[in-house]
């Protein structure tokens, strides 16, 4: 019979030797379940439940104090224990190098590494490529629950992220927002939703509710892919690795001599995923992921759910929106600063009287771009672009509410343009502690006669399109240059906060 390797809790002073430890247990754990699972399906039937478990990390600290204090993570604020689950070393390594370094230089105590009591799922295990069911009988299908462990609900919840986690008495405190089954579930849940798998997504995500932006963005990546005997360009095109497509579709960059990234031809997809992902590659994985979420405050909800568990440095939402004020034109641009949060989607996690407030570098960003695309300056910029409060509802039919309904919350809270994404997506950015930001384009007024139809918005789309996208993605390289200590701004953090940023 073979049995799980045993694992006894060890303590490292180097964050290295920490994580190595992590990897080792984790993949013979994988390896484990993974035999287990190949013997079960060629008709083995055990006489024990399969079972093997994840990784640890466990911090005691005494003296809280710490050297620096300008982060707004990597420590601990009050003396006790503090523990993790930590799952994917493959895709989390240089994360998880990244939190262990920061919590030993800010304590001087050694990091514990161990074999945690929560069990790994056969279908965590077995990883995103893979349908637990597709070579199994009907029998062995209803057998697997008795043999291995299946994911269980009770440890996939966001009590933590929601602040309303309460450790029991002798239980330690939690480092991290998100256990390992919740991380793996994401992982999960992003390949099935994006149609690419999770190690290909990028440190800044770009969000919009068109496929036209993606178009645009495919055709910009594409051509940074091919070679360029161009000095200049191809400088600038090196930085990038490659570009990878729904399907896990990887076209390698062509100007790289040692590019370790060779192109992949990925999976044939009959259709597009619900929520089709882009992802233009950087070896640090400092590069751009655009995911086309489609329409509604569900989608918008439902993907930056998943997202966030890859913990990225920024997240924008890029789209169009309906102009509230005269003084507004079609094409103009909105930076939201507030939101009217009326998605009904989020009010169990985060009640829309909770302020979600404007962060000053995603801020500064986004104007500093909508600047050097456009060309207007200082005061001329208020030509094309308000700032103020983006309302987000759930219903795409608002215009056919009576007058009298539609005015009166919109006129209360100063809102300047109305859409069904950005409040959830900045909702959410707040409460995974995630920076966010939202530039929204003017597509239609209906208050004042102009609609949405469809030869006023493909003429739209096309004039307004690549330079929004633009925008975008200087605004992504801007934030990329200030770095993720500045960006993960204390107003995302709570008084209680876990440690892992």
């Amino acid at each position: 019979m073979i049995t799980p390797k045993k694992f006894k809790p060890r303590l490292f002073a180097d964050p290295e030797d920490a994580l190595n430890a992590v990897h080792e247990i984790y993949e013979s754990s994988l390896d484990y379940l993974r035999t287990g699972f190949q013997s079960y399906i060629k008709g083995a039937v055990p006489d024990h439940k399969i079972v093997a478990h994840y990784p640890y990390v466990k911090l005691s600290v005494e003296n809280p104090r710490r050297r620096d204090n300008r982060l707004s993570y990597g420590f601990v604020a009050q003396p006790g224990v503090y523990y993790t689950t930590l799952t994917r070393p493959d895709i989390f390594h240089h994360y998880y190098l990244q939190q262990f370094r920061l919590l030993v230089d800010s304590h001087s105590v050694p990091l514990e590494v161990g074999l945690s009591n929560t069990q790994i799922p056969i279908h965590f295990a077995l990883g995103e490529d893979f349908h637990v069911e597709q070579d199994m009988s009907p029998e062995q299908i209803q057998n697997l629950p008795y043999v291995f462990d299946q994911p269980d609900l009770s440890v996939l919840d966001d009590q933590v992220p929601n602040c309303t986690y309460i450790p029991g008495p002798g239980e330690p405190k939690p480092l991290s927002l998100f256990t390992a089954p919740r991380v793996d579930l994401s992982l999960m849940r992003l390949r099935h939703y994006t149609g690419t798998a999770a190690r290909h997504f990028q440190n800044y995500v770009i969000f919009t509710n068109y496929q036209f932006y993606i178009d645009e963005f495919s055709r910009i990546c594409h051509e940074l892919m091919s070679e360029t005997d161009n000095p200049d360009i191809r400088r600038e095109r090196e930085q990038y690795s490659a570009f990878v497509e729904p399907g896990n579709k990887i076209t390698a960059n062509r100007n790289l001599a040692d590019n370790p990234v060779t192109d992949h031809p990925g999976a044939h997809l009959a259709r597009l995923p619900q929520m089709p992902a882009y992802h233009l590659m950087r070896p640090d994985g400092s590069g751009i992921t655009m995911i086309n979420i489609g329409v509604g405050p569900s989608n918008a909800k439902t993907i930056s759910d998943h997202v966030a568990v890859l913990r990225p440095h920024a997240w924008l939402m890029l789209g169009h929106c309906a102009g509230l004020r005269n003084s507004q034109s079609l094409g103009d641009y909105v930076l939201a600063h507030g939101y009217l949060r009326e998605d009904n989607v989020m009010y169990r996690d985060l009640h829309p009287s909770i302020p979600v407030p404007p962060l000053s570098e995603i801020q500064l960003a986004l104007e500093k771009a909508v600047s050097m695309v456009t060309g207007f300056n200082g005061y001329d910029l208020k030509k094309i672009m308000r700032t103020g409060t983006v309302a987000t509802i759930d219903d795409r039919n608002w215009e056919l509410r009576a007058v009298v309904h539609q005015n009166r919350r919109l006129s209360q809270s100063r809102a300047i343009a109305l859409d069904m994404e950005s409040g959830t997506i900045a909702g959410n950015g707040f409460r995974f502690r995630v920076p966010y930001g939202t530039l929204l384009c003017v597509s239609d007024k209906p208050l004042h006669g102009q609609l949405k139809l469809p030869g006023m918005a493909d003429a739209f789309y096309r004039e307004r399109v690549d330079q929004h996208l633009q925008i975008g993605l200087l605004a992504m390289a801007l934030l990329r240059d200030i770095g993720p200590e500045r960006l993960h701004s204390r107003k995302l953090r709570s008084f209680n906060e876990v440690a892992f940023q």
